[in-house]
């Protein structure tokens, strides 16, 4: 059977997606041992991980671009899932860094600008996660920051404000939320979570992946495995099978 004949009669596979929206955290999660790659690995045959993490960016920007990643006509229909997972460069010190800082009262607008368009598209609340910053290990940022001949530009107490108005606009619009700046607090030493104390360690990653999974589980549990497995295809009559 010629390939176009093949086509012609089966029907287009189109693969659901669960799009990863975020800053460096983010765009770093496809890394060795990394959390968007323990997913991807826990969903192959089932759904895409697709990873459109930008290191470096806010809130104020994500929402600009968010309608050129994903509408009505480039796969919202197959969405399944969404993780927002802003905050670490929001929460930037203004004196410090105003480039990536966004005023606490914008972050949280910004993110509600945001679940309203997936909204719009037909994305409901129940497939969409906000995932707060992490928490800031001060000591170890510092030094990254002094590397670079600059000031200590973050504070964890300023990210664990942008982080609870993230939990709050997660209930107010119905969204479920990951509040990983509180949950990652609960180890006393918290600082084995982070690698230079604002990204994710090997230790960080797995931790994630772990509570990010425990939600995702149960929205993506019913999501048949595509395809058959290879010894139920009929090898005499393949066509059967495939198409």
């Amino acid at each position: 059977m010629a390939l176009a004949e093949a086509g012609a009669r089966g029907r287009l596979l189109l693969w659901p997606r669960v799009v990863l929206f975020g800053d460096s955290i983010t765009e770093f999660s496809f890394q060795e041992n990394g959390w968007g790659a323990s997913l991807a690995e826990r969903l192959v045959r089932k759904c895409d991980v697709v990873n459109r993490g930008l290191s470096g960016y806010n809130t104020r920007w994500a929402k600009l671009i968010l309608p050129r990643l994903i509408s009505k006509s480039t796969g919202a229909e197959s969405t399944v899932a969404v993780t927002i997972f802003f905050g670490a460069n929001d929460s930037a010190l203004k004196d410090l860094n105003p480039k990536q800082h966004v005023p606490l009262e914008e972050y949280a607008a910004n993110l509600k600008s945001m679940i309203q368009y997936l909204k719009s598209v037909d994305i409901t609340e129940d497939r969409i996660i906000l995932i707060t910053p992490p928490p800031l290990q001060e000591s170890a940022w510092e030094k990254e920051c002094l590397a670079k001949g600059d000031k200590l530009n973050r504070r964890n107490a300023t990210t664990g404000e942008y982080a609870q108005a993230c939990v709050q606009v997660a209930r107010d619009c119905g969204t479920d939320v990951l509040d990983l700046w509180t949950l990652m607090q609960q180890n006393q030493d918290f600082s084995s979570y982070l690698s230079d104390g604002l990204h994710l360690s090997t230790k960080g990653n797995s931790f994630l992946a772990a509570q990010l999974w425990s939600r995702l589980d149960k929205k993506l549990s019913a999501l048949p495995s595509l395809l058959p497995y290879w010894r139920d295809v009929d090898h005499r009559n393949p066509e059967a099978s495939l198409l």
